[in-house]
């Protein structure tokens, strides 16, 4: 629904805040502008409601030129929210969230009926409606900043940093509540930031920005993944970068390959000296086509002492498992809610081709974040661990 064409803003002495830039955001996309301070985020936002008129190119809204539009209309069918909120102190809050719709000449019977529809969407007593500002906390006013721009159901919301002066907690359960508003109503949102944090969680694709022009573009997992250079690495952060790669590495990476098992037609004494040769405290349970069918523990051996039983009738048959290509985040989600040691690793079959441990996921994390010491400023942070993985039964 919105195209930038070539376009520049170009202020007196030759300075280029926006140089050249080219974008196209659909209907419906969260997009975050992101860069230092300077870089041209927040004068190509106000190019989009000519509160900044570019110099060159064009700017297209439903494929018509900005320029072209009467420049109060324009306004008034855009949302607009910034950090210091702007609500009218004199005015209730029904009255600064019914502002546009006045101007544009809405019924005060509509008007107030979309003041309650809008107060309900984010959960506030309708009470609310005949305060004014100064009775609200930062985060309720931030909350009507955001409902006002609403109120003329735009299809096109802009935001300048509008939590940047937030507290950290509201500041989160305000971008939580609005990421969900804005899913829920379909609006296409253009986000200005300068916290990367921020624009991870909230958008659809990041626009990373330098000296007035588009450094990289895409969604939050493509950047994370796959950095434009290092000026985006260097941005983003190594913590943040480590943090990321951990996540979307897979189980396959880092598996061990070979875990101990035993055949579904063992005995227990035949498990007990396996598990003393391989020293460990359990073992995977496989059938002759090597699919995984349980796992046999000590304790579980240690309460029956018959040598002559056979492991199929102690094993328990009811574990996790996962494939190779799980994400290790999703994994190590499956470790923690059932508090194992291991998650063996099964193909399309059910068959056991792997094993990952918590130490698996510990020595992922610790190579992430540090890497070797004479590799410090090295890029490639959150390679996998290139030690074999421990066997079943071993790890903390």
């Amino acid at each position: 629904m919105l195209v930038f064409d070539n376009v520049s803003k170009v202020y007196p002495g030759g300075k280029r805040a926006v140089d050249h830039l080219n974008l196209e955001i659909g209907e419906g996309e969260f997009i975050c502008f992101i860069g230092p301070s300077g870089c041209g985020k927040t004068t190509t936002m106000k190019m989009i409601n000519r509160l900044v008129k570019p110099s060159e190119g064009k700017i297209l809204l439903n494929g018509k030129n900005i320029l072209d539009q009467n420049v109060v209309e324009l306004r008034r069918s855009i949302g607009y929210v910034i950090q210091q909120i702007g609500l009218f102190p004199h005015m209730t809050i029904r009255d600064n969230i019914a502002l546009v719709p006045k101007l544009k000449g809405v019924s005060a019977e509509d008007r107030n009926k979309r003041a309650e529809e809008l107060l309900d969407l984010v959960n506030m007593p309708k009470e609310f409606l005949d305060r004014f500002p100064h009775e609200l906390s930062g985060g309720q006013q931030q909350r009507i900043g955001v409902l006002r721009a609403l109120a003329s159901n735009p299809p096109l919301i802009l935001m300048d940093e509008p939590f940047g002066a937030l507290d950290p907690i509201t500041r989160d359960s305000l971008q939580a509540e609005f990421k969900n508003l804005q899913q829920s109503l379909g609006k296409t949102i253009i986000f200005v930031t300068h916290d990367m944090d921020e624009a991870i969680k909230l958008a659809d694709r990041i626009v990373i920005m330098r000296a007035g022009q588009i450094v990289q573009v895409g969604s939050p997992d493509e950047i994370l993944r796959n950095p434009a250079d290092d000026f985006v690495r260097d941005f983003i952060g190594k913590e943040r970068l480590a943090e990321a790669q951990q996540h979307f590495q897979t189980v396959g990476q880092i598996m061990n390959p070979d875990p101990v098992s035993i055949g579904l037609g063992a005995t227990i004494s035949e498990a007990v000296r396996t598990m003393r040769r391989r020293r460990v405290d359990s073992l995977l349970v496989t059938d002759d086509a090597g699919i995984l069918r349980g796992k046999i523990t000590i304790e579980q051996i240690d309460r029956n002492r018959d040598r002559d039983a056979a492991v199929a009738d102690l094993m328990e048959r009811d574990i996790g498992t996962v494939r190779a290509d799980t994400l290790l985040r999703d994994a190590t989600r499956n470790i923690l809610i059932r508090g194992s040691k291991y998650v063996p690793v099964v193909d399309q079959r059910k068959r056991l081709i792997g094993i990952i441990t918590r130490t698996n996921l510990v020595d992922v994390l610790y190579d992430s974040i540090w890497g070797e010491e004479e590799d410090e400023g090295d890029a490639a942070v959150g390679e996998a661990a290139a030690a074999p993985a421990p066997q079943a039964g071993e790890g903390s």
